[in-house]
Formats: structure tokens, C-alpha cells, sequence
């Protein structure tokens, strides 16, 4: 996929979403319940629905990003929720503890 003179709106936008992810976290119900990244997931969803109601479209870029920002997320929480052996190993090798 190249680079598009239309793009630049709608990374920066992606990217800006993803900042209160750290926000939603603090909440001791959505962090405890790893609900945080759905609700920065909604964010997302509001540029989405932006780019509907303005151009009538969905910007190229949110077809692409978002579905990979999901699969991250969820391998994401995986690694840390579920704790598997094979990632706690590699850990500790790459800390050197």
C-alpha cells in the first residue's frame, strides 16, 4: 500500500486514539476485566463514524490499521493475562534475570 496525499488525516487520528488507553486503565473495573482496549477500540470506531457521516466513505487506512491494532491488542493482553510459559522464559533471558 503507498503512501496517499489523503492519509495524513486519518493516521495521526489513529494514533491519537490510541492515547487514552492509559487513561481508560486507570479504571479499576476496565482494568481488572482487560476492558481498556475495547473502549480505545471505540474510540477508533468514532473516527470511523466521522469519515461515514463527512465523506460518506471509510478511509482506506482504518480498514488496514484497525483490525491489525486489534489482533495486537488481543496477543497483547494474551501475553500478559494468560502468562505463558514460553513468553516468561523468553523474558527473563532477554532481562537477564
Amino acid at each position: 500500500m503507498a503512501w496517499q496525499a489523503g492519509d495524513a488525516p486519518a493516521l495521526p487520528g489513529l494514533a491519537t486514539c490510541g492515547l487514552p488507553d492509559a487513561a481508560f486503565g486507570r479504571f479499576d473495573y476496565l482494568f481488572n476485566h482487560s476492558l481498556f482496549f475495547v473502549c480505545v477500540d471505540a474510540v477508533m470506531l468514532l473516527c470511523v463514524a466521522r469519515d461515514l457521516l463527512v465523506d460518506r466513505r471509510v478511509h482506506k487506512i482504518y480498514l488496514y490499521a484497525i483490525p491489525a491494532l486489534v489482533i495486537g491488542q488481543n496477543l497483547a493482553i494474551y501475553l500478559w493475562r494468560g502468562a505463558p510459559g514460553w513468553w516468561l522464559s523468553t523474558c527473563k533471558e532477554t532481562l537477564g534475570v
